[in-house]
């Protein structure tokens, strides 16, 4: 049985039978040393294109935490927070206009198909 206060112990001591042990979770508390290196190294990785999710499962933090560190303290921000280019963002745009040209080249292609079955059927119609 798992406690998360440490002000429900005694309660709970009146309670649990004799010989259950009550464990109590204690918060995690970081040093504001130990923020700032974790947002540097995270500020790090951003720049290298590695995803939010990756980037706290590497520092041991949950995206939330990683993300209320980031509002709290101001510093260095990444670099797609920081205005500069987002490299992934211009290759999905790069990806997506590629992809309509490609759709349009297939249209075309089998417009010119089409047309060209329709001319063989009309020549061995006419011979």
């Amino acid at each position: 049985m798992l406690i998360r206060s440490a002000a429900m112990v005694p309660l709970l001591e009146l309670f649990a039978p004799s010989g259950v042990e009550l464990f109590v979770m204690a918060k995690r508390k970081h040093s504001r040393l130990k923020i700032a290196t974790k947002l540097a190294r995270a500020n790090e990785l951003a720049t290298r294109g590695k995803l939010q999710s990756e980037i706290a499962r590497t520092l041991g933090v949950s995206v939330m935490t990683l993300h209320r560190w980031r509002k709290a303290l101001p510093g260095p921000q990444p670099a797609h927070a920081a205005g500069q280019p987002d490299r992934s963002r211009s290759q999905r745009d790069r990806i997506a206009e590629l992809q309509v040209e490609n759709s349009r080249l297939r249209q075309l292609v089998t417009d010119l198909l089409l047309e060209k079955i329709k001319l063989e059927e009309a020549a061995k119609l006419s011979a």
